[in-house]
């Protein structure tokens, strides 16, 4: 039996992964609180609805993508929630990035409405949701991981089971420790370079043959130096990300100096009215905080 999916957040990576997800031969419900996404997946094949407990009533599994914790919570417990379209058999998927606590939270309520939950964050930016090669990290029941895995080879490349529910959102919380560190420094020995009298885009391409060698040196620099600096993944979601990490560090008290710091750069970053920007231009920040321009190299 083909599993129906129901797809809930149409943003700049949930609609990507929802038209890869029908591309694979899924029928596929969506909805999105904004019609102009979800008008044009209904173009393609999807069908639409009006309401996520619409959706949750129609399909086999539901996901969400959506920004912040409180969203997932309403859109899944809330007033025409998929709590109120739950069936026995439904799964529910939440591809966001959230607060681990939150995650348990509505795993525990939808186990009582009879379904299963797994919280799977998603990492590859915008590129790895339109080629469907995103790493997927997943929180939540084996048996509800196996029933999903075909839906998951549409969206992604790597799909690890973590562990228990909220386990997931603990896995991308690591890797936004990580790539905030990343961009940071790459921001920072960008306009170190160029300050202290090197062309960065020589600096770069000597370093990232060695040991700096890393996903951020691979693929940022090319955009920064063309002058893009769109997203991508937008600075407001890193900073989003980046204080979700900080308060569940509070929580277990694990001291995290250098995150602290980066969490300041992007809160910074949203004080410049940078916050639709990509997370790489944090590099801004570090402009003005060293009066140093990064040039763009002549055509």
């Amino acid at each position: 039996m083909t599993l129906k999916i129901g797809y809930i957040g149409l943003g700049l990576m949930g609609k990507s992964i929802a038209r890869n997800i029908m591309k694979a031969g899924f029928p596929l419900v969506v909805h999105n609180r904004s019609r102009a996404a979800v008008d044009e997946l209904a173009a393609e094949g999807a069908a639409a609805a009006w309401s996520p407990a619409e959706v949750a009533a129609q399909v086999d599994v539901v996901f969400t993508n959506l920004p912040d914790s409180p969203d997932v919570e309403k859109v899944a417990l809330g007033e025409k929630g998929i709590i109120e379209g739950a069936h026995p058999g439904l799964i529910f998927v939440d591809n966001s990035t959230i607060k681990p606590a939150t995650a348990r939270s509505i795993a525990a309520r939808l186990a009582e409405a009879g379904v299963m939950s797994l919280d799977a964050p998603v990492s590859g930016g915008d590129i790895g949701a339109r080629n469907g090669t995103l790493t997927i990290m997943v929180g939540g029941p084996a048996e509800a991981l196996e029933t999903v895995r075909p839906v998951f080879a549409a969206m992604g490349k790597t799909v690890t089971h973590i562990g228990e529910a909220g386990c997931g959102q603990i896995a991308k919380a690591a890797n936004q420790i990580m790539v905030a560190a990343q961009m940071v420094a790459m921001g920072e020995l960008l306009v170190f370079a160029q300050k202290a009298g090197a062309d960065p885009v020589k600096v770069v391409e000597a370093i990232r043959g060695g040991a700096a060698q890393c996903w951020t040196l691979d693929v940022k620099p090319p955009r920064l130096f063309a002058g893009n600096r769109q997203p991508g993944f937008k600075a407001h979601m890193q900073a989003k990300d980046l204080n979700i990490i900080m308060e569940t560090a509070r929580q277990y008290g694990v001291s995290l100096p250098s995150t602290a710091v980066d969490s300041q750069l992007y809160n910074a970053m949203l004080q410049m009215g940078m916050e639709n920007l990509d997370n790489s231009a944090v590099l801004g920040v570090l402009e003005l905080l060293s009066n140093e321009k990064l040039k763009l190299p002549e055509a």
